[in-house]
């Protein structure tokens, strides 16, 4: 029995969940909604998201359809591990933000047994993989990929198109500076701006 009950406790383990698309793809309001039902399973749920991100607010992280949830605001990754150690379940936001120690951090979570939850963006504005994302989605068990609408086609867009000429990589924004768009509209886009 004692061995049976030793093993049995080893093949508790963690996992990473990725969430991941294009802005306005409901990434965020995915992420709340399954840490809401952690919560509600009475898991021990910590939830952390980048000091960059001040756009709704400096300390919960809020959806575009202004869903929120209570977070921690941490300034580097390696804050992440410190402050998850005794969790059940991580969320973490924005993770395109951090640096590429998060995934070390996330690594190190699920290899302790805890349920590891992040959102980011795949890609930035110019259509190429975004931070640590790929590390991320590579390493994740399970990868959900979300799309938004295309504002130009309808379809299903997976393209953050800055609409500013701006060419800085991280900027804030909304819907005033980016709009979802399908690869077609995407590169036609693009093709007008080159010539």
């Amino acid at each position: 029995m004692f061995l049976e009950n030793t093993i049995q406790n080893n093949l508790h383990s963690g996992w990473i969940e990725v969430i991941t698309g294009s802005m306005f793809s409901g990434k965020t309001e995915e992420l709340i909604r399954r840490l809401k039902r952690a919560q509600f399973a009475k898991l021990k749920v910590e939830i952390f998201k980048p000091e960059i991100d001040t756009r709704y607010d400096n300390q919960n992280i809020v959806s575009h359809n202004a869903t929120e949830i209570v977070s921690t605001v941490v300034p580097a990754a390696a804050n992440i591990r410190i402050l998850a150690d005794t969790c059940d379940v991580v969320g973490i936001d924005e993770a395109q933000f951090f640096d590429n120690e998060i995934v070390g951090v996330c690594n190190d979570l699920a290899n302790k047994g805890i349920r590891v939850i992040i959102a980011g963006l795949d890609m930035d504005f110019k259509g190429n993989p975004f931070g640590p994302m790929p590390a991320l989605m590579a390493t994740a068990e399970y990868v959900t990929k979300v799309h938004a609408i295309c504002t130009k086609t309808g379809t299903l867009a997976h393209y953050s198109r800055r609409k500013s000429n701006s060419d800085t990589l991280v900027m804030l924004g909304e819907k005033e500076e980016y709009e979802p768009l399908s690869r077609t509209a995407y590169n036609k886009l693009n093709q007008k701006k080159k010539s």
